[in-house]
């Protein structure tokens, strides 16, 4: 590790904090509905879109109609999504002439993109057309990461509202944040990229001859406008099969802090909005806090185990001074390798500069966790605020028992039904990616699929799952996952991670809404200091890392030591 690529990590995330301070002021400016120039040049789009619809902007929604609203607005895009991939063939804008895609691979590609995960079986650049791209994915990423900051918002709106019966309007939600928040963004972000020397052109293909005489066919296409609602909406689908580590999608060390930085910031802004809406600045800034520590220990570790090396490489004469740089771009190095690592994994993008699979043992141990964990620090957009609330719910209700009481929070008592919901939605992650993986272990078509035996080969299986249940993307990409038990079993595990997770989280919210605020006291345990930040971080201890211990000592633990010991698999 070196004072320059600490120094680059430093810098990076000092730019995300300078972002995101002034735009959490427009997020709880959409979130509360309030006038602005923006919101002035956005709202008669806005109302078309809601005469279209049938909405009704001044309407609020129950809790339950909030969420049967998400999951229609999910189904049909689901239904559209496969219908496109399924019909390309017959569609315009296809200069590639790429077949129909396979129904396995279209059902997982679509619950991928509508659940924000958008995990790829497929190369990019010699499986979907423009249209599909364009119409469908880069669409998806939009919609998708809407939808998570939505659900969002039903939750913080139950935190500072007082006996309510309402959490918002889904369909106005999603509209305004889309036109006023990912939409504008977007379009700067896709600017400056193309600047930078991303493609963005409806040409398929460039012909080249490499000096050897060699004629390569280069995929092209519109990929800067893709990039920018990739990394933004922690959406992470690439237009090519080496998503970030390839250099048309990331040229270069300037594109590589931009894509970084994007992927940070509207969670972080989230956050931030977060104390705005609750009307006190202190507990964002303690939610925040707790976050940026499990995220700068996260890269020091990545950093660390990159920079150490492989003793077994070592040993085989291979200048160790340089670390790890299997699977590893030269022109980012292994400090803003392991920056986008675990920035990735610790969101819910799972865009990747470099290969995870090609990980030391303890540096994949760390994305890998994060992923266990439901990447909510700072999570996706929406998700990691809603899912890291979940944490705080719990946090609160161990606190109310040290100290003899009953738990609240801003205000809010909780109780038995709210300890029910929370703890249904975080058993989801471990029943879904335990039970699958277990699955996959123990069937030849799992096992088939794999590039490696022993522990590792464990790791790729746990990763793909974990990643799939935490709707982050990224993979150990030594697993072939394009085959149907890999298809429809990640797609299915993808779908509890989104849906059977949030709706007891939109449960949550509805019993939260109508509670009725109680001013502090003098027992009123604190939420927006050091001793509250130790708390989260315990219980996030406890809570994820215990409860994966044995799994993770199967497989990158005790790879670690088989490598100190030179054995390999």
């Amino acid at each position: 590790m070196t004072f320059v690529g600490w120094s680059q990590i430093a810098i990076v995330l000092a730019l995300v904090l300078a972002a995101a301070v002034p735009l959490s002021r427009l997020v709880a400016r959409i979130y509360a509905g309030e006038d602005d120039v923006l919101a002035r040049v956005a709202l008669p789009v806005e109302r078309v879109f809601y005469r279209l619809a049938g909405v009704e902007e001044a309407r609020e929604q129950s809790w339950l109609a909030y969420a049967m609203a998400m999951l229609a607005f999910s189904i049909v895009g689901f239904l559209s999504l496969y219908a496109l991939q399924r019909l390309q063939a017959y569609l315009p804008l296809n200069p590639q002439k790429f077949d129909n895609v396979p129904s396995d691979l279209a059902f997982n590609t679509s619950i991928s993109f509508i659940t924000n995960t958008n995990w790829q079986n497929y190369g990019g650049e010699t499986t979907m057309s423009h249209l599909t791209q364009m119409l469908g994915l880069t669409v998806h990423n939009f919609l998708s990461a809407a939808t998570g900051l939505a659900m969002a918002f039903a939750l913080v709106r139950a935190f500072a509202r007082s006996s309510a019966t309402t959490v918002g309007n889904f369909w106005v939600d999603v509209t305004r944040i889309t036109l006023r928040l990912l939409l504008p963004l977007s379009i700067v972000i896709a600017l400056v990229m193309v600047a930078l020397g991303v493609p963005q052109t409806l040409a398929g293909s460039v012909d080249a001859t490499t000096l050897e005489g060699i004629k390569q066919t280069i995929s092209i296409g519109p990929m800067a406008s893709q990039e920018a609602i990739k990394e933004l909406g922690t959406n992470g689908g690439g237009f090519m099969n080496a998503n970030s580590a390839h250099p048309f999608e990331n040229p270069n060390a300037w594109t590589d802090m931009l894509e970084i930085w994007a992927l940070l910031l509207i969670p972080v802004a989230s956050v931030i909005a977060f104390g705005r809406a609750v009307g006190d600045l202190r507990q964002g800034r303690a939610i925040l806090a707790t976050m940026a520590i499990l995220l700068i220990v996260g890269v020091g570790a990545v950093y660390w185990a990159e920079s150490a090396g492989n003793p077994i490489l070592a040993a085989l004469g291979l200048d160790p001074a340089g670390g790890n740089l299997e699977g590893k771009e030269l022109r980012f190095g292994d400090a803003m390798s392991a920056l986008f690592a675990t920035a990735t994994s610790s969101t819910s993008t799972g865009a990747v500069n470099t290969m995870h699979d090609s990980l030391t043992p303890l540096g994949g141990l760390v994305p890998m966790f994060n992923l266990l964990a439901g990447c909510i620090w700072p999570g996706g957009v929406g998700a990691g605020l809603y899912g890291f609330l979940v944490v705080v719910v719990i946090a609160v209700f161990v606190a109310g028992l040290m100290v003899g009481r009953t738990p609240e929070y801003l205000g809010k008592k909780i109780e038995s039904r709210e300890m029910k919901l929370a703890m249904f939605a975080v058993l989801i992650y471990p029943l879904s990616v335990l039970g699958f993986t277990a699955a996959s272990v123990m069937l030849q078509t799992g096992l088939d699929s794999l590039n490696n035996t022993g522990p590792h080969g464990l790791s790729e299986i746990l990763y793909a799952y974990a990643s799939a249940n935490a709707n982050n993307g990224s993979a150990f990409a030594g697993l072939n996952g394009d085959t149907p038990w890999f298809n429809t079993t990640l797609g299915i595990v993808m779908l509890a991670g989104r849906f059977a997770y949030v709706i007891p989280v939109l449960a949550l919210a509805g019993g939260l809404a109508a509670k009725k605020k109680a001013p502090p006291s003098a027992g009123t345990f604190p939420t927006t200091g050091p001793l509250f930040v130790g708390l989260l971080i315990g219980v996030v201890v406890i809570l994820y890392l215990l409860q994966y211990f044995p799994a993770l000592a199967l497989g990158p633990i005790v790879e670690h030591f088989l490598m100190l010991g030179g054995k390999t698999f």
